[in-house]
C-alpha cells in the first residue's frame, strides 16, 4: 500500500536528491582543496 505512494514521490525526490548530493560533493571537494588536503589530489591530477 505505502509502496505506491513512495514510488510516486520518488521522481521528485530523485531530482532534489541528485542536486543536493552534487552540491554536497562539490562542497567537500572545495573544502579539501582549501584545507590543504586537496594539494595532494591536485598534484596527482596535474602531474
Amino acid at each position: 500500500m505505502s509502496g505506491d505512494g513512495l514510488s510516486e514521490d520518488y521522481g521528485d525526490l530523485g531530482e532534489k536528491r541528485n542536486r543536493r548530493l552534487r552540491i554536497v560533493a562539490w562542497s567537500v571537494i572545495i573544502a579539501l582543496i582549501l584545507g590543504g588536503g586537496g594539494a595532494t589530489v591536485i598534484t596527482l591530477l596535474l602531474g
